[in-house]
């Protein structure tokens, strides 16, 4: 099997689609109530549905780029709000925080190998 996509719920679909656009993806669908967008890099997709009344999403959502400082700094300069500077973690990832306007946490990061042959890694029983 392969992901699809991740579909986020938003509150507000014009500023939703805005952010989203400015972060560098490339908006595929749009409709009033749902949009979907495609990954600069490799055949990713992900979608936003518009959400009537209060929702709260608890997912997190990770794209990978592997020049993650100069990104950050690139979208810092457009005006992007960090809750956290690129930042090596305890499992060997640097990841970056921001929300998007509907309060949806998403992480900018880099993990090289790590991603998907970390240390720790459990041996594949065939």
């Amino acid at each position: 099997m392969e992901l699809n996509q991740v579909t986020l719920p938003v509150k507000s679909m014009s500023e939703a689609t805005a952010f989203y656009l400015q972060l560098g993806f490339t908006q595929i669908v749009d409709t009033p109530h749902y949009a979907r967008f495609s990954c600069p890099v490799g055949s990713s997709t992900f979608s936003l549905a518009l959400e009537q009344g209060e929702f709260k999403n608890g997912a997190v959502v990770y794209f990978e780029s592997q020049r993650l400082d100069a990104l950050v700094e690139e979208l810092i300069a457009k005006g992007f709000v960090f809750d956290q500077q690129p930042t090596e973690q305890r499992y060997l990832w640097k990841e970056a925080i921001l929300r998007d306007p509907s309060g949806n946490k998403i992480k900018l990061y880099r993990a090289g190998e790590n991603r998907l042959y970390p240390p720790w890694r459990v041996k594949i029983q065939a």
